[in-house]
């Protein structure tokens, strides 16, 4: 199976992928101007990969969980992905994102961030989801 991860922000929309789940790379962020644009990115990617499932982030558990899932939703209504789409707790991912570059790289907001983010939320559904 071959997947790809989403971190779904307002600013930017972090992607990694996966074809082997040992490997998740990081791929380059969307700087998203619109909904729209996003949308049509994030398609673009899941064609270019040949990607058979989408893993997104969301806060689950949280206050927001109902209100980022319709949010969610709607985006993947956008991008009219005809795989399965999984949802991953992404708590604490954008931390740990930032613990890895610390020092190594100036942080930047270019997406660098929301890719590695994404990467390790698809680390963690691959490490649940497949033996």
């Amino acid at each position: 199976m071959k997947y790809i991860a989403i971190d779904l922000g307002l600013k930017r929309i972090g992607l990694a992928y996966s074809a082997h789940k040992e490997i998740v790379t990081p791929l380059p962020a969307i700087i998203r101007k619109n909904r729209n644009q996003a949308s049509l990115e994030v398609k673009k990617a899941i064609k270019e990969w040949e990607v058979d499932a989408v893993v997104i982030g969301i806060p689950l558990g949280g206050s927001s969980e109902d209100e980022m899932r319709r949010r969610i939703e709607h985006f993947m209504n956008l991008v009219d992905f005809e795989g399965e789409t999984f949802y991953q707790d992404e708590a604490g991912s954008s931390l740990e994102a930032e613990q890895m570059m610390k020092g190594k790289i100036k942080y930047i907001r270019d997406g660098r961030v929301d890719s590695l983010s994404a990467m390790i939320i698809l680390q963690r559904f691959l490490q649940l989801n497949t033996k």
